[in-house]
């Protein structure tokens, strides 16, 4: 029935949350960390931004790496960012990265009625200076992983990281390591592979792919460029 302008309209279909794309990876060695995302913003066919950062650095070793809703990611990390100011002024000294962990579990747990529209990955060093990856859902469950991968292009990727670097158990127990075999430079160099793989069959993956590295020494950048169409 069409409207007659006496009172409110609604539009149908309408949603809160929108999917903006894109994909981010993380890949946990012995004594070293890589996190790496695409920069491109999409929504439906148009894209929105070729120069998006999806990864923050949010403390000095810890990094979070968010696909999905990119309004919800910068209201998420925005929040995380004060709680983590809060807790060094507090106690002296900046968030550890699996007190991060928790505290980003606990942050998405508490709007699980009406969550973040984010899948968020966190790379950094644990306190005896090895690789962690913690990946998550959109309302918090998570679990500590040698790799991982969210966003877009994760269907793609996934397999070639379950075949590169999966260990003989499924599970990482505590008794095992966390890390997987590779060097810092072969996880660079696979990272880069996986990126230009799904590149060229997810359009929402494109062009450049921002690569942190973080080990004893600091964190460093490195980038390469994706295909532009």
């Amino acid at each position: 029935m069409p409207h007659d302008g006496s009172g409110p309209t609604t539009r149908a279909n309408w949603s809160p949350y929108d999917n903006n794309g894109g994909t981010v990876l993380a890949v946990a060695g012995e004594d070293y960390v890589v996190c790496a995302a695409d920069t491109r913003m999409s929504t439906g066919y148009n894209i929105l931004t070729r120069d998006y950062k999806k990864i923050d650095q949010m403390s000095d070793k810890c990094v979070l790496a968010s696909a999905g809703f990119m309004a919800d990611a910068v209201t998420l990390k925005k929040t995380l960012k004060a709680r983590c100011t809060t807790y060094e002024f507090q106690n002296d000294k900046p968030m550890g990265c699996v007190s991060f962990a928790q505290m980003l579990s606990n942050t998405l747990y508490y709007r699980r009625f009406f969550p973040y529209y984010t899948f968020n990955i966190v790379a950094g060093l644990d306190a005896e200076g090895k690789g962690a990856v913690f990946t998550y859902d959109a309302v918090g469950s998570y679990e500590r992983t040698n790799y991982s991968c969210q966003g877009s292009g994760q269907g793609l990727i996934m397999p070639v990281l379950d075949n590169q670097l999966k260990t003989v158990s499924p599970l990482v127990l505590p008794a095992q390591s966390s890390a997987t075999p590779l060097s810092e430079s072969e996880a660079v160099d696979l990272v880069k592979d996986c990126f230009a793989t799904a590149g060229e069959r997810d359009i929402y993956t494109g062009d450049t792919v921002e690569i942190w590295i973080i080990n004893k020494d600091g964190v460093r950048k490195e980038y390469q460029e994706l295909k532009l169409d």
